[in-house]
């Protein structure tokens, strides 16, 4: 059994007078609903603008839910420190594109022929390495929990060109991952 006598809350118990006071000053505060809701949109765009400068400048105490805690951080660090073929992808078939608009039927049918299908493949063979390795490193510094849903946000950040990636990148181009991420 618990002795619940001994159990406070840690703070005097307000008198009626302070109590009434505290609920009026609460119920004064919307005078309407359209400033309860002016008030709501500054909170919000505040917020967003927070996390804009978060994920500009890499301060882990704004990122968005979704950007934060070890394991994401584990995972931008580990895509950021490699070269990746599917961050050239997109680049590389706005070229295609521009060749095949203006080269001779020769040239059009070896890019689609050969050179299109021969870069598809290296990317999904680059990704399908970037993955084995992301989940064997996920589970050997944070367990199995730490696999589920990280493999699709590393691919989705491995096909963003490296400039323009958010949060921004920390890491250098085959730089040695921090030993700890806790």
């Amino acid at each position: 059994m618990v002795d619940e006598t001994d159990a406070r809350k840690g703070r005097p118990t307000p008198s009626r007078k302070e109590a009434e006071a505290a609920r009026k000053k609460q119920m004064k505060v919307p005078v309407s609903r359209k400033d309860q809701a002016k008030r709501e949109r500054i909170a919000r765009e505040e917020i967003r603008l927070r996390q804009r400068e978060a994920l500009k400048s890499g301060d882990e105490r704004y990122l968005p839910a979704r950007e934060q805690g070890p394991v994401r951080r584990f995972i931008r660090d580990y895509v950021d420190r490699r070269w990746n073929v599917a961050e050239f992808l997109l680049p590389f078939l706005i070229a295609i594109l521009i060749v095949l608009a203006v080269a001779p039927t020769g040239v059009q049918t070896v890019l689609t022929a050969f050179i299109y299908p021969f870069v598809i493949v290296a990317t999904i063979l680059d990704e399908a390495i970037l993955v084995r390795g992301l989940r064997k490193e996920l589970r050997s510094r944070f367990g199995d929990d730490a696999v589920k849903g990280s493999t699709m946000y590393a691919v989705l950040r491995s096909t963003q060109l490296r400039r323009f990636r958010l949060p921004k990148t920390q890491v250098k181009r085959g730089e040695k991952l921090s030993a700890t991420y806790r």
